[in-house]
Formats: C-alpha cells, sequence, structure tokens
C-alpha cells in the first residue's frame, strides 16, 4: 500500500530559495514550487523527515492540516475549532501557536496566535474534557496559521524551532552568522563540488578550505560537515513532530540509522579545512562547536593574524570562505576597511588559483581591490550583505575579460574609493530619476572631479538584453605626469564593475583629444557588433567597438524630442544627418517626408537601419550622401522647401570628400545663411553644436528671430556641463 501524501511548505532565508528548492527534491519532493521565501512540495511524510534531518537551508517545515476563508476573529476561531485535534495532540501533550500573515481585521500577530490557541483548547476540551498547556519552549506541538487575506492556512510545524539551530553551538562569538545561512554560502560558492560529495573524489587531490576570520567556526563546521556528507540535523535533541500523535517512530529511527551510514567524520583524507582568528577564546569556542557536531577530527582551528594565513595544504586550490566585520559587528569602521583591504593582499599573493566567497556589505567589497564574477545578496539578520564570489586568478595572467592586475592592484587605494563613492552617489540620484523617465541610456559621470576626467555613459541594450559602459577618457595637458595619468585611470576602471554592475567585458574605453580634422569619420574597428537601445519609444542601433562614437549623441535627447513634437505633418531635412537618430524622432512624430544628407556612406546605411527598425522606412524616407554645404546651395538652386530643419553641424571637418575646411566657430553665419532659404514659410530651423567655446555671431540676430534653447534641451544627467552643446531655434523674419 502506498503511503499517505501530504501537502508541505518549508521556509528559506532570504536569497536561498532556489537551493532549498534542490535539497527538497533530492529528499523525493513532489510538485516543488519556488516562492521568494519558501518551498511548497508534496509527498510522503518520509519526504518531510528527511527535510528535516537533511536540509542544510531550511529554516522550518510545515505540514498543512486545512485552509480555509475566515472574515474575523469569530470565524476562525470557529474554524479552528472545528478541526480534529485529537489527531494532532495526545492527553497531556503541550501547545504553542504561532499566527502571520496580513489578515483585514486580525492585525496583531500575538491577537492571532490567541484565536488560534483559543480554538484548539476549546476543540480538545469538547473532545476529552481537558484541556493541553500552553508552553513556548519547545513545546510537544506547534501549531501555525498564516494569513493571506481571509484565506488561513493552518500547519503543524514538524521543526519545532528553526533547524538552522543544529545544537552544536552553545556560544556564539561576535555577530555570529547563522548556521543555514553559513551552509547557503558555501554551497553557492560550489564547497560540494570541490569536496567531491556524491562524485567519488580521489584523496590524491585533497580539497582545501580555510576561514581567516572564522570567529566561533560556524563556516568551517558547516563546510566539514557538507565534506563528511553529515545530516545538519544529527546532532539536534528535539523536533516539533517527536510528540506530535501522527509521528512515525519507526520511520524516523530508520532515516537517523542510515544517516549515520552516511556520515564520514573520521574521513580526513579527502578534505582538509582550517579555521584561523586572531582572538583565542573564539577559537576555544570554534574547537567546542565542532566537537558537539562530531567532526573534531575534519576541521583544524588555530590561532594568528590574518597577515599570516596560508593555504592549509602544500598542493592544489581551494575555496576560501569568511565573513570579515563589516562595520555593524565592529565599532570602529576604519579597522572594518583595514580588515578588506588586508584580505584582498592577502587573496592576491598567496591564494592564487583559488576561489574565494566573501559575505560583506556592498561598500566595504570594494576594499578588497578584487573583481567578483557574481554577486549574490544575502542577508545576514537585518543587515543587507553581498556575497561575493572571486576566481583568485594568477598575478602574472590576465584573463579575458578581467581588467588584469595592473589595473586591480588600485581597486583598493584612496583614489579609486574616492572615484567609487562619487560614481556610486551619481548612480543613487540618477536612477530614479531615469526610472521614471524611462530613460535607459544616460551618462553617469562627467569629470565630476578634475583630476578624473572621464565621461561614463550607461546603455541598457535590449536586444540582447545586457548593460554596457562606454568610457571615455579626456587626454590629459602634456605637463601631466604620465604615471598619474595612467593611475588615475587604473582606479576608475578597477571601480566600474563593482559600482556599476557591469562586468569589465562589456566595458569601453575611448580617449577623447581635441577634435581633429575629420576625426568624426574615423573607423576604429571592423566588429561589426551592434546592440538596439530604446529612447523615447524608438529603437536605435549603437556600436561599442568601431567608431569614436556608440551612434547615439545622448545630450541630444531633449533636443530629438522637440523634433518629435514638431514634425506632424511637416517636411523634415537632417544635415549632417549621422546616423539619423533625428530623422528617426521625426518619422516617429508623423513627418510628411524626410531628407537625411551625410557625407559617410556607413552612416546613412546606419540611418536606413535604424529607420527599418521601428518600421518607417520606405520612399518618403530620402537619404543623400553629398558634402552637405554644397548640397544645401544645389537645394537652394533647385527651390526645396522644408517646414523643420536640424542643422547639427561637426566643430571640425577637411574630409577629402568635402569642399574647403570647415570649421563651425568661424562658418556657421554663412551656413545658417545658406539653410534659411530652405525654410517655407513658418519653417523652423534648430542649429546646434558641440563646439566648447561656442559663440554666436551677433549679426545672425540681427538678420533672423533667434531663440537661445540650450538651456532647455540640456538633460539632467548633462547638467555639471551647460557648455555641452549650444542649440538654437532659428526662424525667417517677417
Amino acid at each position: 500500500m502506498s503511503a499517505a501524501q501530504f501537502n508541505f511548505l518549508a521556509s528559506a532565508p532570504r536569497g536561498f530559495a532556489d537551493l532549498l528548492a534542490r535539497e527538497l527534491s533530492s529528499c523525493g519532493a513532489q510538485g516543488v514550487r519556488e516562492r521568494t521565501l519558501q518551498v511548497a512540495f508534496s509527498g510522503p511524510l518520509e519526504c518531510a523527515y528527511r527535510a528535516c534531518l537533511w536540509s542544510r537551508i531550511a529554516n522550518r517545515v510545515y505540514l498543512q492540516l486545512a485552509h480555509f476563508e475566515a472574515h474575523d476573529a469569530r470565524e476562525f476561531h470557529a474554524a479552528v475549532a472545528a478541526l480534529d485535534w485529537t489527531a494532532q495532540l495526545a492527553p497531556g501533550a503541550t501547545l504553542a501557536c504561532d499566527f502571520s500573515g496580513r489578515h483585514p481585521s486580525i492585525t496583531h500577530t500575538q491577537f492571532g496566535a490567541l484565536k488560534l490557541k483559543d480554538g484548539i483548547v476549546d476543540a480538545l476540551r469538547a473532545a476529552t474534557g481537558s484541556r493541553p498547556d500552553v508552553s513556548r519552549t519547545r513545546p510537544d506541538v506547534r501549531v501555525h496559521a498564516h494569513a493571506h487575506g481571509t484565506h488561513i492556512t493552518l500547519s503543524i510545524d514538524l521543526s519545532g524551532e528553526s533547524l538552522h539551530r543544529r545544537g552544536y553551538r552553545a556560544a556564539a562569538g561576535e555577530a555570529p552568522l547563522k548556521e543555514n545561512v553559513a551552509a547557503g554560502i558555501l554551497l553557492r560558492a560550489g564547497w560540494q563540488e570541490l569536496a567531491g560529495v556524491g562524485s567519488g573524489r580521489s584523496v590524491e587531490a585533497p580539497a582545501q578550505f580555510l576561514d581567516p576570520l572564522c570567529g566561533s567556526g560556524t563556516l568551517c563546521i558547516e563546510a566539514a560537515l557538507i565534506a563528511a556528507d553529515r545530516a545538519p540535523g544529527l546532532t539536534r535533541e528535539y523536533f516539533g513532530f517527536l510528540n506530535w500523535r501522527g509521528h512515525d517512530a519507526a520511520l524516523w529511527a530508520r532515516l537517523c540509522t542510515e544517516a549515520h551510514g552516511r556520515a564520514r567524520a573520521g574521513d580526513t583524507g579527502s578534505v582538509t579545512l582550517l579555521g584561523r582568528d586572531q582572538d583565542e577564546r573564539a577559537i576555544e569556542q570554534a574547537r567546542a562547536n565542532a566537537g558537539r557536531a562530531g567532526i573534531a577530527a575534519l576541521v583544524h582551528f588555530e590561532r594568528g593574524p590574518l597577515a599570516e594565513a596560508r593555504p592549509p595544504g602544500a598542493h592544489g586550490a581551494g575555496l576560501v570562505c569568511t565573513n570579515p566585520p563589516y562595520g555593524e559587528r565592529l565599532a570602529d569602521r576604519a579597522r572594518a576597511e583595514s580588515v578588506h583591504r588586508e584580505l584582498g593582499a592577502l587573496l592576491r599573493e598567496h591564494f592564487q588559483g583559488w576561489s574565494a566567497a566573501i559575505l560583506t556589505t556592498a561598500e566595504l567589497g570594494l576594499e578588497l581591490g578584487l573583481r567578483a564574477h557574481r554577486t549574490h545578496t544575502v542577508w545576514n539578520g537585518p543587515i543587507e550583505c553581498r556575497l561575493l564570489r572571486i576566481q583568485v586568478a594568477p598575478q602574472a595572467q590576465r584573463e579575458p575579460g578581467t581588467l588584469g592586475r595592473g589595473v586591480e592592484q588600485h581597486k583598493g587605494s584612496p583614489g579609486a574609493r574616492m572615484f567609487a563613492n562619487r560614481l556610486g552617489k551619481n548612480i543613487k540620484r540618477l536612477r530614479s530619476w531615469a526610472e521614471r523617465e524611462g530613460i535607459s541610456c544616460y551618462r553617469l559621470y562627467d569629470a565630476d572631479m578634475p583630476e578624473y576626467a572621464f565621461a561614463i555613459d550607461l546603455y541598457q541594450a535590449i536586444e540582447p538584453q545586457e548593460s554596457w559602459l562606454y568610457v571615455q577618457e579626456y587626454a590629459a595637458p602634456a605637463e601631466i605626469e604620465r604615471e598619474a595619468v595612467q593611475r588615475r585611470r587604473a582606479e576608475v576602471l578597477a571601480s566600474l564593475p563593482e559600482v556599476t554592475g557591469v562586468p569589465v567585458e562589456r566595458s569601453r574605453l575611448r580617449t577623447r583629444r581635441r577634435t581633429q580634422r575629420g576625426e568624426q569619420y574615423v573607423k576604429l574597428g571592423e566588429q561589426s557588433r551592434f546592440h538596439t537601445v530604446l529612447e523615447g519609444g524608438v529603437r536605435l542601433r549603437v556600436n561599442f567597438d568601431d567608431y569614436l562614437d556608440t551612434g547615439v549623441f545622448l545630450d541630444h535627447r531633449m533636443t530629438r524630442a522637440r523634433l518629435r513634437a514638431a514634425a506632424s505633418g511637416r517636411r523634415f531635412l537632417n544635415l549632417f544627418a549621422y546616423t539619423g537618430t533625428a530623422t528617426v524622432y521625426a518619422a516617429a512624430g508623423g513627418a510628411d517626408g524626410t531628407t537625411s544628407v551625410d557625407l559617410s556612406a556607413t552612416y546613412l546605411a546606419w540611418a536606413r537601419e535604424n529607420l527599418a527598425l521601428n518600421s518607417l522606412g520606405g520612399a518618403r524616407h530620402r537619404f543623400v550622401q553629398a558634402d552637405c554645404r554644397a548640397w544645401v546651395e544645389e537645394a537652394a538652386r533647385s527651390r526645396e522647401r522644408f517646414d523643420l530643419i536640424f542643422l547639427d553641424p561637426p566643430t571640425f571637418s577637411n574630409s577629402k570628400r568635402m569642399e574647403g575646411v570647415l570649421d563651425i566657430g568661424r562658418d556657421h553665419p554663412a551656413l545658417i545663411d545658406a539653410c534659411v532659404p530652405l525654410l517655407a514659410p513658418a519653417g523652423l530651423m534648430l542649429f546646434s553644436t558641440n563646439a566648447q567655446r561656442f559663440k554666436l555671431d551677433a549679426s545672425l540676430m540681427q538678420r533672423y528671430d533667434i531663440r537661445d534653447i540650450s538651456a532647455d534641451t540640456l538633460p539632467l544627467d548633462f547638467a555639471r556641463n551647460p557648455r555641452v552643446h549650444r542649440c538654437y531655434e532659428v526662424r525667417p523674419r517677417g
């Protein structure tokens, strides 16, 4: 006869539900459904017993008894009292009750727990003539009610108390880490695979483990329990089902015997585990805890300073896993920073080729000077932390996509921390604005500190869906020493991955010098890898590898929006069209037709692709490869007219295919004079330039109706540099 099936729920520390789901599946759970803080599953009682005995992650395991609707406390009490509690509590059993969740009328958990207890007591008194005693400390049966609105779920808490209490830790050191959180960190870091549990690892290649700041030894002990294939529940004296009336004592005894048979705490040949701490008292606690856990022969503890920690074995790689002080544990913030810097230096110097898993805060993680290839959010009690998973590469080797030693070694420097702090503040300020405005590509940093003369732009591509950083370094004056330039560049590059969350392989560095004649068309590579970004509801192609610019000038975001707003039913002309982003906006705004003129066939092809990407192609959109100045003269002779013109010329250009040299500071009056005749009556031209020292020729104000809209077209992310562009509305007089 098949065993009875039940529905269960297991709770997990925040961020570890996926690991718990994996564990429950290995315990024979069926219908596993992962949620944020818990995992629902079904199966026989044996499945839940195995979870209580073997789960390294679970907080509690609940057996669900009943579901019902209760709109108020009276209905709740009545529904509880209607159940047969004699099937759950034996005569003389002690009882504890818990209530959680949100209910429209039962708004206090203590009141809910009281009404739950009253319902059970009343039902038992009516059925047996006696009532159970209430005990908050290790009761025989703990009943839990959870409210989701008016829907109530009643369960037996099979764990009785949180399963993180393994029973081996009598005293904890300063700021202890919960045992199940420690186990989750180790499983995330791949310790189970490294230790060869279930994989037949050869003893000729022992796995090594080190916690150089071990405190009372929790990480070391949990690592030993994993390596020994020892059930974490073997040392517990209490579970919530031991005196529950539905308990199957024979089944539990069989599972415990099986677990003892699997335990191999005396097998020290396959792993080497070491815990170190400066505090002798903490080391004594760790040794005592290891003894109570039954793995004293497997893990070694020794007193010593962090700087003297070394791999415990002579050969092979391993895992360094530690939970250094991060401010909340030590009042001395400077000391916490120093410990992190010392830890980072230790890993770089003596643990090359090892893996590291460091639990710390986002800010202090920067002090390590090491790049994490994976970062996980972990809650250590009420403290939000980061689990940094690091592969410590050999110093002489630079792996593809990594910063390299010359950059990494600057990560913990004072300059890098100062830059990272400023960039972090910028991101915090701009992120909410960008999300509110629906902006996915924007400037994070614009030479905020003169000694770090960089422009850093974030691009959040949608095809493929990934984030990129485009870093432009403004070339330093000749009088600045080369070593200082290199150091500051390294400090910036070393800080970016941790602060922005964008991996180094998706960052591109360009050096901006004073614009050379014709430089706007220089091609830097042949990768031909394009990404699609979304701006203002239109799709645009960008390229991070092949050109000096990406294909989208972010400072013109608001200018493009103006063109779209003005384009409906109008004939639009885009001069010096570049990749046609302004044309896309005008077409999206309902322009009657568009003409894009540029000297580069490459950029005109890019512009066509941008229009096609938005399903805006067709005969109404014309592309002309020509010298813009020559084309304007010919268009005037042909009496072509446009209602809306965008004139955004380069600051300098002397392309071989172009007649003469364009210097916008000198030539803008003639260029504007040539374009105005192309305007239809009541037409509008937007003239823009990025020339830093630009000054509009005063005579133009006498000939045309001109309004300076530079401030109105300056986005928030470029507010630090109001000279990034100048923009004017130009209309014919009369």
